[in-house]
């Protein structure tokens, strides 16, 4: 048994430095070193690998289990951004917001105007819209269309202007600002779609057969990357849109990056997470694979505050549920 618990003990404590070391995409960006941005998407498995040892070392009435809780309480926020729960917020919202990557329609146009006909939201941000298709919401009117993403809004569009746009061979990312006056005041709306890995599932599942499933892992790796590094040279340009904004910002979209990831933090640097600061439940909002995903956000300025978040997992209309926010705005 006592070597069970040296196992379990070394194993602990790098469990411990691996979670810890996720914490330092705050500061290292992917071209300086990629791998702290590769740790993120392990999170979730870390945590609770994490929580078992530490709860093994209270069942077996270990001091160490104190200093593991201790340390535990480092990644008391890093959690909230994977599942939260927030009280019921008694206010009133006067915003109500969708972003939802709709996978270009295949789902079928009618059942996604369906669904955000019923919403009656003031915005609504769309990702993988399909360029094919033209959507028709009641009493909304369209922005300027480019080829992956749209934005709809019952309001007054005063300025839009694309931030980022694909060259069709190495940049696939496409980002938009779009500057709306609802009730007399301006917002800024940016519509975000980062460069995504391009995975297919057979891409990722591991079959058992050790050379392959070895290939499949080094192939993953390959593209998470580069990926990574593009992302770092994409988020300048949100960052300067953000940061030279006249008005309060809402930041929406499909990021293609987990919480706790480099991109994670400096887009939202300035902002507030809805899901972190009036969320409940599981943020996982990318469905296709049996693994907690979050990949879809919205951010607002200090002065747009969240009252309510929702990831709708009983729209299946993509590989992405819908996340839906409502807000209550300053005067």
């Amino acid at each position: 048994m006592k070597i069970v618990r040296f196992i379990f003990f070394i194993g602990h404590i790098g469990i411990a430095l691996l979670l810890a070391a996720t914490l330092l995409n705050a500061y290292v960006p992917p071209k300086t070193f990629p791998w702290f941005n590769l740790l993120s998407l392990g999170f979730p498995v870390l945590m609770i690998a994490y929580i078992l040892l530490t709860l093994f070392w209270i069942i077996s009435w270990k001091k160490r289990a104190f200093v593991f809780l201790l340390f535990g309480l480092m990644f008391f926020k890093p959690i909230i951004r994977w599942i939260n729960y927030t009280p019921q917020k008694n206010e009133t919202p006067d915003l109500k917001i969708i972003s939802f990557n709709a996978k270009y329609g295949f789902s079928g146009k009618n059942k996604i105007e369906k669904f955000v006909d019923d919403q009656n939201a003031d915005v609504v941000l769309l990702q993988e819209y399909g360029t094919n298709k033209k959507y028709h919401f009641n009493g909304m009117k369209e922005g300027p269309q480019s080829y992956v993403i749209t934005i709809f809004t019952k309001h007054k569009i005063v300025e839009h202007k694309q931030l980022i746009k694909s060259d069709y061979i190495y940049n696939n990312a496409y980002v938009s600002h779009t500057d709306i006056e609802i009730r007399g005041k301006m917002y800024r709306f940016i519509n975000v779609y980062l460069q995504p890995f391009k995975f297919k599932k057979n891409m990722v599942k591991l079959n058992g057969n050790s050379e392959e499933d070895e290939q499949k892992v080094k192939d993953v790796v390959k593209r998470l990357i580069p990926t990574f590094k593009m992302h770092q040279e994409q988020i300048i340009a949100i960052r300067k849109s953000i940061d030279e904004s006249p008005y309060p910002v809402i930041l929406a979209g499909d990021f293609n990056s987990v919480p706790n990831s480099y991109e994670y933090y400096h887009l939202l640097e300035g902002l507030q997470d809805a899901f972190v600061e009036a969320g409940r439940g599981s943020g996982t909002s990318f469905h296709d694979y049996k693994f907690p995903i979050r990949i879809d956000y919205i951010f607002s300025s200090p002065s747009v505050k969240p009252l309510s978040y929702k990831v709708d997992r009983s729209v299946k209309l993509s590989d992405h549920f819908p996340v839906i926010a409502t807000f209550k705005t300053e005067k």
